[in-house]
């Protein structure tokens, strides 16, 4: 008898999934195969200690951890990255190990319309409204255009391309148009079947306008694109009418690729191994082909109908999507392969729409500064203030510009994941049952706020930031981050909550946010200080990112991750990527000034500014070392 080769892996999470898989497979990538999305920010090497299950039936191996403590392994838990199959599995994956990648709440797809854009900020709550007092004119990626030609005759004999091209052309000014071979084969059959009524689809691709498709009869009010946030962490999707402008729905998930880490420079690591690229690409794309399914299933509309999409995203994650290898990103002299990426077919990148769809990338700045801070700076009008202006997009990569009209300035700092829920004991991202809000009254007397008024089930970004803030001004904590007495502190025990266990905040996990908090803060006192200017200087001050949703910005001074400022200086401006993106869907011009927007903006490499460390190590306080920067605290 032969030993068997493969193995039938079963999860329960809690509902079971089974997948075959060969022998001395480990439990982590099996459950990525089988779209089981387990937690794991550290891409495998077993240290964030946060991909744990529970073997319930059969012959594993796995490797020794610190991360499971003696009663967590007589209960039967393992790291699923360092955990091989040498048997049939039976594997329950814990609810503190479950990634949530169903739809993200309304509450936190909220998108705002930004002041500078339009003449006053409009909460577009729900994703829905249609969008006036545009800045820009309307003219999306993808154009449909309803034509009567005049049939040819003895005394009209231009071919039936130039009869097209010169329709077209009575009501728009277009020099330059193209168009493939496949529509030129069944153009002559087309027209005379349609009795010279059609539609084409015009599209601006590459400073040129194509005829991307020529359909038969009036198809035109069946124009629809997809604006698109990639973000390390989170991808929104919106779904828009491009005829009218109209935004119909709004649709965010988590990003599929934390299981193979929870920043940019472990997943650009991973790329680097043995189909490591393959699986990163196909995860993000997986992401967006199950939003793009959703908007348009809920909206009765053909998939076929989706005729452009526009992609914002950091640098890492647009070469992902494109399934372009980023390992240079991360290798001195840190240059990427592309920043402005020419429009392409959706079709070539797995993007499933109209198979002669457009797909279009918002441009990038650096290595670090990608399309998503040039659609974030479009969307709050930062390049047309007269004001001095700052933004920071507060997410696993703190991205910041400072400028206004005349010069824009830029620079990414690692914050890390704490701030996502990631690394942090009690962390989850921001959906149903993280606590968002934190107040103490006193030691054992705590009020906790969550998202979804759910259960607790841990905490989220916006709570970590309350609860620092709630202990450092109790006294709980000093300002170096340890606890007075004790390790950890019990926000809501286990009675209370929906996990088997107390939510509980711990000096290694203050010590993650600390750290992140300062790369932060220090980052932004750095590109003031090269500029000689001070955060006093600054006039109006941008939050973005989902993020900033639930942020109290009194705590997030008291804790140092924001300047001591007024605080009429402060907005949040919720996803201003997702906001950029869909205008440059929208609109031609708007696409022109994000390419001028990325190629204006200068970009700083922190990790070759000696300064920056010592600032850095300066922010490691609540919070500061230099109180005489935080007035109000002190």
């Amino acid at each position: 008898m032969t030993e068997k080769d493969t193995y039938t892996v079963t999860f329960f999470q809690p509902h079971p999934v089974k997948i075959e898989v060969h022998k001395g497979r480990d439990l982590l990538s099996a459950a990525v195969a089988a779209g089981v999305y387990i937690n794991s920010s550290c891409g495998g090497d077993g240290v964030c200690g946060r991909c744990k299950v529970i073997i319930k039936k059969g012959e594993i191996r796995t490797e020794p951890s610190g991360r499971i403590s003696m009663q967590e392994r007589e209960k039967g838990y393992v790291l699923a990255c360092q955990t091989t199959v040498h048997s049939d599995v039976k594997v329950e994956v814990p609810a503190e190990s479950r990634l949530d990648l169903d739809k993200i709440s309304e509450q936190d797809a909220k998108l705002l319309r930004l002041k500078g854009m339009y003449s006053q900020a409009v909460d577009v709550d729900k994703g829905k409204g249609v969008i006036e007092e545009d800045l820009f004119t309307h003219s999306p990626l993808a154009t449909k255009l309803y034509l009567k030609l005049t049939p040819p005759s003895l005394t009209d004999t231009v071919s039936d391309l130039e009869r097209l091209y010169r329709e077209i052309r009575k009501t728009r000014d277009i020099p330059i148009m193209q168009t493939g071979l496949t529509n030129i084969k069944r153009l002559g059959r087309l027209l005379r079947e349609s009795d010279w009524e059609v539609t084409v689809l015009l599209g601006k691709r590459n400073g040129t306008v194509e005829i991307v498709s020529v359909e038969p009869g009036d198809t035109s009010e069946k124009n629809y694109g997809i604006a698109l946030d990639i973000g390390t962490t989170t991808v929104s999707g919106q779904l828009v009418n491009l005829n009218t402008k109209e935004v119909l729905g709004t649709k965010a998930t988590h990003n599929k690729q934390v299981s193979f880490g929870s920043d940019v420079i472990t997943r650009i690591v991973y790329a680097t191994e043995s189909g490591g690229l393959e699986k990163l690409h196909h995860a993000i794309i997986d992401n967006i082909n199950a939003i793009i399914q959703e908007l348009v299933k809920e909206h009765n509309i053909d998939l076929s109908d989706i005729n452009g999409v526009m992609c914002a995203g950091n640098t890492t994650m647009a070469h992902l999507v494109l399934r372009v290898d980023p390992k240079f990103i991360r290798r001195e002299p840190y240059v990427s392969t592309a920043n402005f990426v020419p429009v392409i077919r959706a079709q070539e990148a797995g993007i499933k729409v109209n198979p002669r769809g457009l797909l279009s990338c918002v441009p990038g700045v650096s290595t670090y500064v990608g399309g998503d801070i040039t659609a974030g700076v479009l969307a709050c009008g930062l390049n047309r203030a007269d004001k001095l202006t700052m933004l920071i997009d507060v997410g696993t990569n703190g991205e910041i510009v400072l400028g206004n009209r005349e010069w824009m300035v830029s620079c990414a700092a690692s914050a890390g994941p704490a701030f996502e829920g990631s690394g942090v004991k009690c962390g989850m991202r921001a959906t149903a049952g993280a606590i968002q809000r934190v107040e103490i009254s006193k030691p054992g007397k705590v009020k906790v706020t969550t998202i979804g008024k759910a259960k607790p089930r841990g905490i989220c970004g916006s709570g970590y930031i309350d609860c620092l803030a709630e202990l450092f001004s109790k006294g709980i904590i000093g300002r170096n981050g340890k606890f007075v007495k004790g390790k950890e502190f019990v926000l809501v025990p286990e009675k209370r909550a929906d996990v088997d266990y107390d939510i509980v905040i711990t000096e290694a996990d203050i010590e993650n946010l600390k750290r992140s908090k300062g790369a932060i803060y220090a980052a932004a006192a750095i590109l003031l200080k090269k500029l000689n200017l001070e955060f006093k200087d600054i006039e109006q001050f941008y939050i973005a990112g989902g993020f900033g949703t639930y942020l109290d910005i009194d705590k997030a001074v008291t804790i140092g991750l924001l300047p001591d400022l007024e605080r009429k200086k402060f907005s949040f401006i919720g996803n201003s990527s997702l906001v950029g993106s869909r205008e440059i869907l929208l609109s031609y011009e708007a696409k022109v000034e994000a390419e001028k927007i990325a190629r204006k903006m200068t970009y700083i490499e922190l990790s070759v500014e000696p300064a920056y460390m010592d600032e850095y190590v300066s922010a490691l306080f609540f919070p500061h070392t230099d109180l005489n920067r935080f007035p109000s605290i002190r």
